[in-house]
């Protein structure tokens, strides 16, 4: 979340926690149920994306350098791109500084961009 919110400067994304009530608007409970406890991304037409194919629209949503890397990963098969997923996802704390405090304030400026 943090890398999105670096690097999207158009502010197209929005974030919401899967058990918030912006979530539960925008998707019905039995369809609620059956996602991973995951990074889920509802895209503008409403499909979902799940783990690294999230990762990848993402990517190519960014554009310029990251939209290169987006275009390499989707080539390669989602089962491989999960794993690598799940993997970093098991290993992230070391692999990525964990910050200071967990809950910092939010900036005003990024406010908008978060439901509930």
């Amino acid at each position: 979340m943090r890398f999105i919110l670096a690097e999207d400067r158009d502010a197209r994304f929005r974030f919401a926690p899967l058990q918030g009530a912006a979530f539960a608007q925008a998707l019905p409970e039995a369809r609620r149920r059956l996602l991973p406890d995951s990074f889920v991304l509802m895209d503008g037409s409403g499909q979902l994306r799940l783990k690294s194919d999230a990762v990848v629209y993402i990517l190519r949503a960014l554009g310029g350098l990251w939209s290169v890397l987006g275009l390499a990963l989707q080539l390669v098969p989602r089962m491989i791109r999960d794993f690598g997923y799940d993997t970093v996802g098991r290993i992230r704390h070391r692999l990525f500084h964990r910050p200071a405090n967990l809950c910092p304030l939010m900036p005003m400026t990024l406010r908008a961009r978060f439901g509930s």
